[in-house]
């Protein structure tokens, strides 16, 4: 059996020139994988802060929605890359527990927009005040311009990643 990638070395061997590149890529793929599972763990805590009976991508849903404002629930896949009857289902489901509404789009009586509702954004005010507070907590001893440094390095990060490439 083949392993599709080798572990991190505690204590990494010297290595030829054209392997730093491959040791330090493997570093960044072994921090972003742990910090994906933890961000996965956080979302699903918030998503039950919100409702007992939320998925953490209706979590997501709401925080786009709370970022962008009204939102057409095609664009609203768009935003997250995934089909409109995900989102639908998703929507449905805040829908019915008085988190979001959904008017026919003034543009375009065929189309749906979707917004928070008072109870949405309250709930959405409380969660992520309370998420800015752990934030505050794990980071807040970090000096400020280590914590503006890696604002930056992320969103570096998620600029080269939100272009789209031949292979994708």
């Amino acid at each position: 059996m083949v392993a599709m990638s080798n572990p991190l070395q505690s204590t990494p061997e010297p290595a030829a020139e054209g392997d730093s590149v491959d040791d330090a890529l493997q570093q960044v793929e072994h921090q972003l994988s742990l910090l994906w599972r933890r961000a996965r763990s956080l979302s699903h805590q918030l998503s039950r802060q919100v409702h007992p009976d939320m998925e953490p991508a209706a979590y997501g849903l709401l925080t786009i929605i709370r970022r962008e404002g009204t939102i057409r629930l095609t664009d609203l896949a768009t935003c997250i890359g995934v089909g409109k009857p995900s989102v639908s289902r998703q929507i449905a489901f805040l829908e019915s527990i008085g988190l979001v509404s959904k008017e026919a789009d003034p543009q375009d009586g065929r189309a749906q927009s979707i917004r928070l509702t008072a109870k949405g954004e309250e709930k959405m005010h409380q969660v992520q005040d309370a998420r800015r507070q752990v934030f505050r907590e794990r980071l807040g001893e970090w000096p400020v311009d280590d914590i503006q440094t890696l604002a930056e390095y992320m969103r570096r990060l998620n600029a080269t990643y939100g272009e789209p490439t031949a292979k994708d």
